[in-house]
């Protein structure tokens, strides 16, 4: 399809700011622009330090969700993950109170101003907390080598370590010597594939055995499933994550995992998807759609309409109104 025009995206533009329950990403308000369009509700919500190219692929996928729709769902619920923030740890009890039933626990580590042993200590109290749950952490290209291999040790046993380094070669190195050693702890990637040139090149390089897939960064559901059957044929798992997204942004997300092709494993029964990181509006206090409702762990991938009541409630200021539009202008010149 053909790209809207700048007026025709902005004339149906909604700027807001939600505030948030914890910080996170270095963020306590989280300002997203919402696209009312002729076919649904589209975000496009790039973080603050993205460039105009960058944040190019965030409007592509805000485009599609309003002009062209999501393909069509296989799955009516998915099973997702809980997120726990770089807090200390005698809060993560009463940030999980928020995940009923998440078997799965993803943890924020390496935040700029703590040690691993405040890492350490989150870890145990999310084990605490949930006896047997599936851990995975993220690092956020936060570690050298040493330091992701030391953290290994020190947190496992985990499911993965979501991007504890910054480069393509870094992952590999990690993931060979976890594997020199025995250690049965998986290597993500996250940045390594929405951030790259080429998001391939894991697969490629053999750097990660999951790969963690982001609508908007990747420039919308359908790119995302290109991606995704591409990386699946080169053996890696995938995870679908949110970006920090409001409601009208996680509705992509639970799109795009509804959608994914059903895998049959050797007894030709179906392996449902890995659990996705989107049960993250938790991390809002206020949003513009009523909370999806987490059952046992589980959440309905239908799509939420947005109320314009909550819309104009959380609008953001006229001068955040207008450094959005601007965005918007910029970003579309790289579509």
């Amino acid at each position: 399809m053909n790209s809207p025009s700048a007026d025709q995206i902005l004339e149906r533009a909604h700027v807001v700011s939600l505030p948030m329950r914890v910080r996170f990403r270095g963020v306590d308000k989280r300002e997203a622009l919402l696209i009312e369009g002729p076919t649904g509700w589209g975000e496009f919500a790039p973080f603050l330090e993205y460039g105009p190219e960058e944040s190019a692929a965030w409007l592509r996928a805000g485009i599609e969700a309003a002009w062209e729709g999501f393909p069509e769902r296989v799955r009516e619920s998915v099973e997702v993950n809980a997120t726990i923030p770089a807090v200390e740890a005698a809060r993560v009890p009463e940030i999980l109170d928020g995940y009923p039933g998440c078997r799965t626990i993803k943890v924020k580590v390496a935040e700029k101003g703590q040690t691993l042993a405040d890492d350490i200590a989150r870890v145990d109290a999310v084990r605490q907390a949930r006896p047997g749950a599936v851990i995975r952490v993220d690092a956020n290209c936060g570690w050298s080598v040493a330091q992701a291999l030391e953290a290994a040790r020190s947190l496992g046993p985990l499911d993965y370590l979501e991007q504890p380094c910054a480069t393509v070669e870094e992952l590999a190195e990690v993931r060979m010597a976890l594997q020199r050693a025995g250690m049965f702890i998986r290597v993500a990637a996250d940045e390594s594939i929405r951030r790259a040139d080429d998001p391939f090149r894991v697969a490629q390089l053999r750097a990660a055995d999951v790969a963690v897939v982001k609508v908007a960064p990747l420039g919308g559901v359908r790119r995302l499933l290109d991606i995704s059957a591409k990386l699946r044929a080169s053996h890696m798992d995938v995870t679908v994550a949110s970006a920090l997204d409001t409601a009208v942004g996680l509705n992509a997300g639970f799109a795009a995992v509804a959608a994914l092709p059903r895998l049959n494993d050797d007894d030709l029964i179906d392996v449902p998807p890995a659990a996705a990181g989107l049960a993250t509006g938790s991390l809002f206090l206020e949003d513009v759609a009523p909370a999806r409702e987490i059952n046992e762990g589980f959440m309905a991938t239908a799509p939420i309409i947005p109320e314009l009541a909550r819309i104009e409630s959380l609008a953001a200021t006229p001068e955040r109104r207008d450094f959005w539009f601007e965005r918007v202008r910029q970003a579309l010149a790289y579509i």
